[in-house]
C-alpha cells in the first residue's frame, strides 16, 4: 500500500558551500549502551565522532533499573535463555538473531566485568535476579536497581580511554545526508557551533527510542523518536513500528511524571493487587505477576476497566522494609519522595509506554537497507524481541549489536577506503503560507491522542481517527522550516506517531504488545507470521506485510 506523504526530505535549509564541515571515518549517533559500545569498537578501525543530543550520560540506558539478562547460573544455558526469548516473542523473533545475542552476550558481560563493571555480588559470586517471562534467575544488576547508571559509568570510562574518538555533546541530529542512495553523514545543530555537516564513511544510528510520543511513559525527555524519523526521511526501511512495549508497573501519583517500578520487584516476590485487595493476576496467567509484560499490562488495563480504579498496587510489605531498601534503594527513595512507606503502604502503579520493539530494519551485521547506514540498540529492529521483549534483554542487545555495528563499520571502511569528503548538497524548502500552530500544544495533544487511541488496546476506528488527526496537524507543522530543537522534535514526533499508528492499522491481528480489540486476543496459528515494513519512496509512504524469514 502506498499513500502520499507530505513531509520534507530535510527539515532545515542548508547549503554545503556555506556551512561548516567535519570529516570522520565513522559517525556514531547516540550515547546509550549501543552507541557507546559501537564507538569503542569502531575506534579500533579508524577515527570516530560520537554525537549526543544532550550530555553524554543522558540516555534511556541511564534510567534502566532491572539489569542485564545472561545465562550464567549453573542450572541455566544459552538454549534456555533463547527458548524464553522466542516464547515471549510470540512468533516474530528471528531464532538466529536470538542465539547470536544470548551467546555473544555472555562475552560482552564478561568484557564489562574486565572493564570494571560493579555488579552486585554475594562474596565472589554475581547475584542473579528473577524477572517476568524468564524461567531461570539470570538478571545481573548493580547498586540494587541502578544497573543502567553503572553501565553508563563503566562504558564511558572505557570510552574516555579509547583513542580516535571525539564526542560532541548537545549536538542535535537533524537529518542523515544521502547522495545517490548512500548515507554519507548527517546534518546537525550544535548548541555552541550551530549547523554543521558531519561527513562519514560509515554512520551508526543508535539514537534510542520514542516513548515520549506517549503521554504516559517511562522514557526521558530525549526519547522523541528522532532516529526513526530521520531514517524514514532518508529512505531506510522501518519494521514493526506498531510494536510498542508498555511496562506494567510505573509509579502512579496524579500530577507527577511516571517513574519505573522495576520488573525485578515482582521477580523478588511482590504482589499485584487491585483496589479491592484481590491478587488478580492468577485470573490471567499461571505465572501471575511473573507473566510476560504484554499479559500483565493488558490484565491491569482489564482490571481497571472492571473495578473503575485509576491504578492497581504493588504490595511489598511482606518482603520487609530493611531488605527492600537494600535491594531497591532507588525505588525506596522514589517512594519516600511521595510519602509512600514501602514497609507499610501499597505502591500505586499503572502501565506506561516503555520500549520501542520496532525500528529501523537491521540484519545480523547491523546493516540497514540504506548503504552506509548501520543501526543498533532501541533504534533498530534486529529480530531479537519479536512481538514482546523479554525483560533485561535490551541492554544485552545494545552491547552485542553495538559491538557488531562497530565491527561492520570497520570491515566496510577497509573494503571501500576510509576517505570521505564534502560534496555539493543543498536543501531549500519553500516558505509555508499556512498558519503556524502552537508546538507545545501540538506535542501535548499528540501524546494524549497516542495514549488514548494507540496505547495498550487499539481498534480500526480509533487508529483511523488518529491518522486523520495527525495528518491534519501535519499540514500545519510538517510544512514549516524551523531553526530550533523544539520545532524539529515536534516534526519528528508527528512522523513517528504516524508510523506507529499506520503500522498498527496495517497489522490486522493481536500479537504480543499489539492488541486489537477488533481481532481475537491471540494470533491465528494457521496464518503465517509477518513483519509490517514502512519506507519512504519519493513522495510516497509505502507500507506492506513481509513474511517472516530467518
Amino acid at each position: 500500500m502506498a499513500v502520499l506523504y507530505d513531509t520534507r526530505r530535510y527539515l532545515t535549509n542548508f547549503d554545503s558551500a556555506r556551512i561548516g564541515h567535519i570529516l570522520t571515518d565513522v559517525l556514531v549517533i547516540g550515547s546509550g549502551v549501543a552507541g557507546v559500545r559501537a564507538a569503542i569498537e569502531a575506534a579500533r578501525h579508524g577515527d570516530v565522532i560520537l554525537i549526543t543530543k544532550e550530555s553524554l550520560d543522558e540516555s534511556a540506558t541511564s534510567y534502566a533499573q532491572g539489569g542485564i539478562a545472561g545465562a550464567m547460573a549453573g542450572d541455566d544455558s544459552i538454549d534456555n535463555h533463547a527458548e524464553d526469548t522466542v516464547r515471549v516473542g510470540v512468533g516474530l523473533s528471528h531464532p538466529d538473531i536470538v542465539h547470536t545475542v544470548v551467546r555473544d552476550g555472555l562475552e560482552r558481560i564478561n568484557e564489562l566485568v574486565r572493564w570494571g563493571a560493579r555488579f552486585d555480588r554475594d562474596g565472589d559470586r554475581i547475584v542473579l535476579g528473577q524477572e517476568g517471562g524468564h524461567q531461570r534467575r539470570r538478571i545481573l544488576h548493580a547498586n540494587g536497581d541502578q544497573t543502567g547508571r553503572e553501565l553508563v559509568r563503566c562504558l564511558l570510562a572505557r570510552l574516555n580511554e579509547t583513542p580516535n574518538v571525539r564526542v560532541f555533546e548537545c549536538c542535535f541530529l537533524i537529518d542523515l545526508i544521502t547522495l545517490e542512495g548512500r548515507c554519507v553523514g548527517a546534518v546537525t545543530f550544535h548548541e555552541q557551533y550551530g549547523h554543521q555537516l558531519l561527513w562519514a564513511g560509515q554512520t551508526i544510528l543508535a539514537g534510542g527510542g520514542g516513548g515520549r510520543v506517549y503521554r504516559e511513559t517511562t522514557n526521558p525527555q530525549v526519547a522523541t523518536g528522532d532516529a526513526y524519523a530521520v531514517a524514514f526521511r532518508a529512505g531506510a526501511r522501518l519494521r514493526d513500528m506498531e510494536l510498542v512495549q508498555f511496562h506494567p508497573t510505573t509509579l502512579y501519583v496524579a500530577g507527577s511524571s511516571r517513574a519505573l517500578i522495576s520488573e525485578a520487584v515482582r521477580g523478588e516476590g511482590a504482589y499485584l493487587i487491585d483496589r479491592g485487595g484481590d491478587r488478580f493476576m492468577f485470573d490471567y496467567h499461571p505465572d501471575a505477576e511473573l507473566a510476560p509484560r504484554d499479559v500483565v499490562s493488558q490484565a491491569i488495563r482489564d482490571n481497571l476497566a472492571k473495578t473503575g480504579g485509576t491504578c492497581v498496587y504493588i504490595d511489598v510489605r511482606h518482603l520487609g522494609q530493611d531488605w527492600f531498601a537494600r535491594r531497591f534503594p532507588h525505588i525506596t527513595r522514589l517512594c519516600q519522595e511521595f510519602d509512600i512507606d514501602v514497609g507499610r503502604d501499597l505502591i500505586p502503579v499503572r502501565p506506561a509506554a516503555h520500549y520501542m520493539i520496532g525500528g529501523v530494519a537491521a540484519d545480523s551485521a547491523a546493516r540497514t537497507s540504506l548503504e552506509g547506514l548501520l543501526c543498533c540498540g532501541e533504534a533498530a529492529s534486529a529480530g531479537l524481541h519479536g512481538a514482546n521483549r523479554l525483560p533485561s534483554n535490551s541492554l544485552l542487545e545494545g552491547l552485542v549489536f553495538g559491538a557488531i555495528a562497530g565491527q561492520t563499520a570497520g570491515a566496510r571502511l577497509r573494503g571501500r577506503g576510509q576517505s570521505v569528503g564534502p560534496a555539493k548538497v543543498k536543501a531549500e524548502n519553500p516558505i509555508s503560507r499556512s498558519t503556524r500552530l502552537d508546538l507545545s500544544d501540538i506535542r501535548n495533544s499528540l501524546r494524549s491522542l497516542m495514549w488514548r487511541n494507540v496505547g495498550i488496546a487499539r481498534s480500526h476506528e480509533l487508529l483511523t481517527e488518529t491518522i486523520e488527526i495527525i495528518n491534519f496537524w501535519g499540514r500545519f507543522v510538517l510544512d514549516k522550516t524551523f531553526d530550533d530543537r523544539d520545532g524539529w522534535e515536534t516534526q519528528n514526533m508527528l512522523t513517528v506517531g504516524r508510523l506507529i499508528t499506520a503500522g498498527a492499522l496495517h497489522r490486522g491481528e493481536s500479537r504480543g504488545v499489539h492488541y486489537r480489540t477488533d481481532f481475537p486476543a491471540e494470533p491465528d496459528p494457521s496464518k503465517p507470521a509477518y513483519h509490517v515494513t514502512q519506507q519512504r519512496s519519493g513522495d510516497r509512504h509505502v507500507i506492506q506485510r513481509d513474511p517472516l524469514t530467518g
